[in-house]
């Protein structure tokens, strides 16, 4: 099990001695991991700590100090948009910087020399607010982010159903009239051939034409002929099912669902992205999949899932492939790798998604799954896809969705699901 992380909390002074004197006052509780201290001596050295340590949710700053002071610091913490609870250190009687931090969004103000006693319970009155307003934030956020999921689910799902719908017309138009023009060249065939046995010599000018279009050889082509219309039309039915398959957005109630079937069809829709560009060759999708039983789960929210996870791991591939030459390339291809197998043990199927990429870098591993957190470049992620993709697993089907990434050995998204 994870071991609670401790409240972060900031300290800003110029004094050199505060540090030691913070320590050696909450030495027991920072020895249980109660709290875990930061320490600046000024505005600019804060604001580094912060950028360094987003979880920190608590400053508490003096206002004088060189180079940046505590009143421009608030102002600049309240410019980042996170939620920390400031609170300001100042000496008796300097009621006009406190009244200006309040004024600046100050949680509260601390008299020096410091009561340690008023100290501990300001930090924890301050934590306890942080802690409500993210709660509420993240509620939020949830909310937002399955509206979002939702409304995307069920535009998607309408329009390739009904891309699929209006295929499937003409398809089987075309389909049924193959199998009567197949008949219809038969019986035409057999008419000429039955003339060319009453009528051994039809004259120079039939002789001719024949032999301008080549009789037997068409003759001989017909059946290949048809048989390749018949396939064209069997692509096209099968890319039609696995349309209907991935748009499936079954919200109301779960169902059995073949989780092959899910990736295969994800895999066809991203078919275009998979193949050579000027940039780089193919990328090659390898599946190692183990036979599984049908989940009971919601079909259309996984199969987003397993969009999100793939077109992710094909952007990271198009990164990657800008790094490295075509030989380099060729020398080792991008793949994709799928396995699956069934967890006996606690009732689970597991699926693997890996790409042999550069990897992920273990400060950004820890907020892959943050709300609207992204790496990729302003205009192309919107740091929605594993934020969705982790609510759908884990709270919609009550299974696991992490990663793993080990150096530039490429990344794997694991996702667990209960069969029943």
């Amino acid at each position: 099990m994870e071991e609670q992380k401790a409240p972060q909390i900031l300290f800003v002074d110029d004094e050199p001695s505060l540090e030691s004197l913070i320590r050696r006052q909450f030495r027991r509780k920072l020895r249980k991991n109660e709290y875990e201290f930061f320490f600046a001596q000024n505005g600019v050295e804060a604001l580094k700590q912060i950028e360094e340590e987003p979880d920190i949710q608590v400053v508490i700053t003096d206002i004088n100090m060189p180079e940046m002071n505590g009143l421009t610091l608030l102002d600049k913490i309240h410019d980042l948009g996170h939620v920390i609870k400031t609170v300001v250190l100042s000496a008796y009687g300097d009621m006009k910087n406190i009244r200006t931090a309040m004024n600046r969004g100050a949680f509260d103000f601390l008299n020096k020399p410091i009561d340690f006693e008023d100290l501990e319970i300001t930090m924890n009155r301050a934590l306890e607010q942080v802690q409500q307003q993210r709660n509420s934030q993240y509620q939020l956020q949830q909310a937002q982010t399955q509206l979002i999921q939702s409304e995307k689910m069920s535009a998607l799902g309408q329009l390739i159903a009904g891309v699929a719908h209006e295929m499937n017309n003409p398809v089987g138009f075309i389909a049924g009239n193959v199998a009567i023009a197949e008949d219809y060249i038969s019986e035409l065939i057999e008419v000429i051939e039955l003339y060319r046995d009453k009528f051994k010599d039809p004259g120079e000018e039939i002789s001719a034409k024949l032999h301008e279009v080549d009789f037997e050889s068409l003759v001989a082509d017909v059946p290949e002929l048809v048989a390749s219309m018949k396939e064209g039309t069997d692509r096209i039915y099968h890319l039609s099912n696995s349309l209907r398959t991935f748009s499936r957005a079954d919200i109301s109630t779960k169902v059995a669902f073949n989780l092959h079937d899910g990736l295969d069809s994800t895999l066809l829709i991203l078919k275009h992205r998979l193949k050579a560009n000027e940039f780089r060759p193919d990328i090659d999708i390898c599946k190692e999949y183990s036979e599984l039983p049908a989940v009971i789960c919601y079909p259309g929210q996984l199969n987003q899932v397993f969009m999100n996870l793939l077109a992710n791991a094909i952007d990271a591939l198009d990164e990657y492939s800008d790094k490295r030459t075509w030989d380099e390339m060729l020398e080792s291809p991008n793949i994709i790798t799928i396995s699956t197998c069934e967890l006996p043990e606690n009732k689970r199927v597991q699926i693997r998604i890996s790409d042999n990429g550069p990897g992920i870098p273990e400060k950004v591993k820890t907020h892959v799954f943050d709300y609207l957190f992204t790496t990729k470049p302003p205009g192309k992620g919107t740091g929605l896809g594993l934020s969705i993709s982790y609510q759908i697993v884990v709270e919609k089907h009550g299974g696991r969705l992490y990663c793993e990434s080990e150096g530039d050995t490429g990344a794997t998204f694991i996702i667990e699901l209960p069969i029943e």
